[in-house]
């Protein structure tokens, strides 16, 4: 025997509880940004915020006491943003000295130092990605390139603390920096030249969009003055390939040179180089000067005289500056002086 039953049958099934998803649909932020405001609005722009505050009042969400206890907690960790090729932090020695004294002083906190590469577009979206994810609680920005830094103003709108090793282009003041007085030391290097009785000095500059190149450029301009001739400069991009090619062309465009300052000690190198395959004395027939004072300087022969860069002050400042915008602190701004090593290139 066949029984049937009769009853009610709602018509609407039960309302699903809104979830940050729905927020961030609703929005138009990304779920991530939710998060960040739930957490309390750190590295959210104030638009985001608004929209998304908005967003919770029309969908209802209600915030998950232990979900938002385990995202609150810090990541306890620090990037080291690199906007440079893998094969240029293996060349370039500076890279390294700057890493190992961020690490050692970040370590007296207890706080480990993630190397994120970000030389190319995808790397510096998989980089901003990562921050603005949480998985670090700042960033130590290394080497930023003018015309490159769209990851950059993504960061800086999300409010994620950053402190810039050099001037960052363009972010001036809308971030923390600590570098080494570019300009300044460039003139006292041109300027130690020009005392050695050296009268046409020629220059290997860094790459124009960075902070350095342009610093040291003008510093040359500013101590020959009157004397300055854009037949004596040449353009490198900071390899010790791009000094032996500039080198060369600075040979054929101004044979008559005695003496050329690098804008880097690697390029200075490339520029010995090249010198020496075609017979020109070493300081002899051309002094040569570089920046930085890297350990190549040491290992050329002749010795590299050079200005040195505080490296591993650079680095303790930035990490300083760091901690200071954790605590709520404003970024600061610091130039460091450079400092004169004569040894036997000029």
């Amino acid at each position: 025997m066949t029984r049937s039953y009769t009853g009610h049958v709602s018509d609407h099934a039960p309302r699903k509880r809104p979830t940050i998803e729905d927020v961030a649909r609703v929005s138009g932020v990304s779920r991530g940004t939710v998060s960040r405001v739930l957490n309390g609005g750190h590295w959210v722009s104030p638009p985001a915020r608004e929209a998304v505050e908005a967003a919770i009042k029309k969908t209802g969400y209600r915030i998950n006491p232990h979900a938002r206890n385990l995202a609150t907690a810090r990541a306890n960790s620090v990037a080291f943003l690199l906007t440079e090729s893998h094969d240029r932090l293996f060349e370039d020695p500076n890279f390294s000295v700057l890493m190992r004294s961020a690490a050692d002083a970040l370590a007296e906190r207890d706080l480990p130092l993630v190397l994120l590469m970000a030389g190319s577009d995808d790397e510096q979206r998989r980089a901003t990605d990562f921050i603005m994810g949480g998985h670090v609680d700042g960033a130590l920005l290394v080497s930023s390139h003018r015309g490159r830094e769209g990851f950059l103003k993504r960061l800086v709108e999300a409010e994620v603390p950053v402190v810039s090793c050099g001037v960052p282009l363009g972010y001036e003041r809308r971030i923390g920096f600590v570098s080494a007085d570019d300009r300044d030391g460039a003139r006292d290097a041109v300027s130690f030249l020009r005392e050695r009785g050296r009268e046409r000095i020629a220059t290997i500059t860094g790459p124009q969009d960075t902070s350095g190149g342009v610093g040291r450029l003008e510093g040359y301009r500013a101590e020959l003055g009157d004397a300055f001739e854009e037949r004596y400069v040449a353009y490198g991009d900071y390899s010790r390939a791009s000094g032996a090619r500039a080198m060369e062309s600075l040979l054929e465009q101004a044979p008559d040179l005695d003496a050329v300052f690098a804008a880097n000690d690697m390029m200075a190198a490339g520029a010995i180089d090249v010198l020496q395959a075609h017979g020109r004395r070493v300081p002899d027939d051309v002094a040569v000067a570089g920046f930085d004072d890297a350990p190549i300087a040491t290992r050329l022969t002749p010795q590299l005289t050079t200005m040195r860069q505080p490296f591993d002050r650079i680095a303790h400042e930035m990490v300083r500056m760091l901690l200071d915008v954790f605590d709520g602190r404003p970024a600061g701004r610091m130039t460091l002086p450079t400092e004169l090593v004569v040894r036997e290139s000029a």
